[in-house]
C-alpha cells in the first residue's frame, strides 16, 4: 500500500508540474476563462483539481492555419466537373484531322519552294506572287 501511495504521489507531483508548466508557458490568446496568473494561482493551490480543470477549462486549443496550395487544373475536381464527361474519339474527325495537316504541310512546303525538291538558294531569285526579287540580307 505504502508504495501506491508512492507512486501516485510521484504522479500528482508530475502532473502538478507539468499543469504549471504548461499554464506558464502557454501564450496568452490561447488561455480561456481566466488570467494567466489566475490559473497559476488555481493550479498551485489546489493541485490535482487545479491541473483538471486548466486542462479542461483554462487550456486553448491552437488552431491551424488553413493551408492553400495552387492546384493545376487538371488536379482540381471542381474545374474537371464543369468540362462533363468526355465523349469517345470520333474517326471521322481524326481523319479530317490528318487531312488538314497534309494539306498544310503541302502549302507550307509549296512557300519554302520545296514542292518540287528544290532546296533554297542562297543567290536573289524574282518572286512574281509579290512583283519583287529577293535579295540576301546583311549577315550578322
Amino acid at each position: 500500500m505504502a508504495r501506491l501511495l508512492f507512486v501516485l504521489g510521484i504522479v500528482a507531483v508530475t502532473f502538478m508540474i507539468y499543469s504549471i508548466v504548461d499554464a506558464a508557458f502557454r501564450p496568452a490568446r490561447l488561455i480561456r476563462a481566466l488570467p494567466k496568473w489566475a490559473w497559476l494561482l488555481i493550479i498551485i493551490v489546489i493541485p490535482l483539481i487545479g491541473g483538471v480543470l486548466w486542462f479542461v477549462i483554462g487550456r486553448g486549443r491552437e488552431r491551424q492555419a488553413a493551408v492553400y496550395r495552387t492546384v493545376g487544373p487538371d488536379d482540381d475536381p471542381d474545374f474537371l466537373g464543369k468540362l462533363g464527361p468526355m465523349s469517345p474519339r470520333d474517326p471521322a474527325q481524326d481523319a479530317r484531322t490528318e487531312e488538314q495537316i497534309r494539306d498544310l504541310e503541302k502549302r507550307l512546303a509549296e512557300q519554302s519552294g520545296d514542292a518540287a525538291g528544290d532546296k533554297p538558294r542562297d543567290t536573289p531569285r524574282d518572286d512574281p506572287k509579290h512583283g519583287r526579287s529577293e535579295k540576301p540580307g546583311p549577315s550578322l
